[in-house]
């Protein structure tokens, strides 16, 4: 795939990415709401709301390979997209009209299943209709777009729902059917890809072809994606704790901190994106560990927070450096027939990374205190940072290394 990156039809695509992210806050934020109702169990309350993760590491890989293997009018994509969003949506609807627990368990479990579905198909639209050496610009873009979503969310949701609680819901649900009406307005998917007559895989059967691949690049790629994951999701999950117990500031003021570091990150997807296009992915993406792990280490040495919001508006730039280029990393190592199934190892490894991380390091701390949190993910970030350095695969078509020639 060869070309120019369309910049209008990217900023479309990223639609799909502003329809999933406008869902999360808003689901993150009063979920717990209405579960403490039922639930005074804190620990409990935090197993119903890591559904999504598990649907991540269980469903989304399946509908991404089973996408590869699917072909309509609408392309291979798209159906999942026109199933998903609609349903997800009258799911997510339904949410605040909870009338018992086990109606509330039922509609939560059925809005992650139904967004299971068009998720994977989502992201791997952008490899599908981007040729290679555009994919960082591109996955910038449409993170953008995500996070404009999530944005969106967090500053109006909150206003609506002191109106109503239903009304967070129903204007969420009411943008998802817009964003998939432009969508299926205006992208049409390529016809080769989908008519390959190369082979496509199970989810299953791709991870066992990565681990069997003489080159252990994807399978080291996907283990560096899983350390620093374990590192971000365990910060990004535990900071506000360790506002309060270790720097002694309220908790809003321990979550306005670490806002900077997602403020920086969504201003620079797109220059990340730009700068892995021009010196490569691995090195970009090796760039952000080092500087991330920098960032961290300095953290370690204040407790004044004019001093950390600086620190962490610096690592959101570095962790952009990281995230926006590591899925076009990861799909750059299989076919276009692949490109869901590859999709679906890489939610695999990030989302259980988002499992695992916040009980791991919450487990240390239990033992050696709150300020050892980032001490911690800098041993997570050197593991990635390691790891990284032997894999060799990943770059665009027109930046490819000589150890992949």
């Amino acid at each position: 795939m060869e070309g120019k990156l369309n910049y209008k039809n990217t900023f479309l695509l990223g639609f799909g990415f502003f329809c999933i992210s406008i869902v999360w806050p808003l689901y993150n934020a009063f979920v717990p709401i209405f579960l403490s109702k039922y639930l005074s169990s804190a620990l409990l309350i935090g197993f119903v709301m890591t559904f999504d993760n598990i649907a991540a590491i269980t469903l989304q890989p399946f509908f991404g390979a089973l996408s590869d293997r699917t072909w309509s009018k609408r392309g291979r994509r798209m159906p999942y997209l026109m199933i998903g969003i609609p349903l997800s949506a009258l799911f997510f609807t339904l949410i605040p009209f909870e009338f018992s627990f086990i109606s509330l368990i039922v509609i939560a479990m059925g809005f992650n299943i139904m967004m299971s579905i068009y998720r994977a198909p989502t992201v791997a639209l952008m490899p599908d209709l981007t040729p290679s050496e555009h994919r960082s610009k591109a996955n910038g873009i449409i993170n953008l777009m995500g996070g404009l979503g999530a944005v969106m969310a967090l500053f109006i949701g909150p206003m609506l729902y002191d109106m109503n609680r239903v009304y967070p819901f129903i204007a969420a649900a009411v943008v998802m059917l817009i964003a998939l009406f432009i969508l299926m307005k205006t992208i049409k998917e390529p016809e080769k890809a989908a008519k390959d007559d190369e082979e496509h895989v199970g989810i299953i059967k791709a991870f066992f072809e990565v681990i069997k691949d003489k080159d252990k690049s994807a399978l080291l790629l996907l283990i560096a994606i899983f350390f620093w994951f374990v590192a971000y999701q365990g910060v990004e999950a535990l900071f506000t704790l360790y506002g309060v117990k270790y720097l002694g500031i309220k908790e809003s003021a321990a979550a306005f901190l670490l806002s900077f570091f997602s403020l920086t990150f969504l201003i620079f997807a797109i220059p990340s994106g730009f700068i892995a296009t021009k010196i490569g992915r691995r090195k970009t993406i090796m760039t952000g560990i080092t500087g991330l792990l920098v960032v961290f280490m300095l953290i370690t040495f204040f407790r004044n927070t004019t001093y950390i919001a600086v620190l962490l508006g610096i690592g959101g730039i570095f962790w952009s450096l990281i995230n926006i280029n590591s899925y076009p990393m990861v799909v750059e190592m299989t076919s276009d027939n692949k490109i869901g199934a590859y999709t679906g190892l890489y939610y695999f490894f990030s989302s259980l990374a988002a499992i695992t991380g916040p009980p791991l390091l919450g487990f240390i701390i239990d033992f050696v205190g709150y300020g050892s949190l980032f001490i911690i993910s800098i041993s997570f970030l050197l593991l990635a940072l390691v790891t990284m350095m032997f894999v060799k695969k990943g770059e665009s078509k027109k930046l490819i290394s000589p150890e992949e020639l």
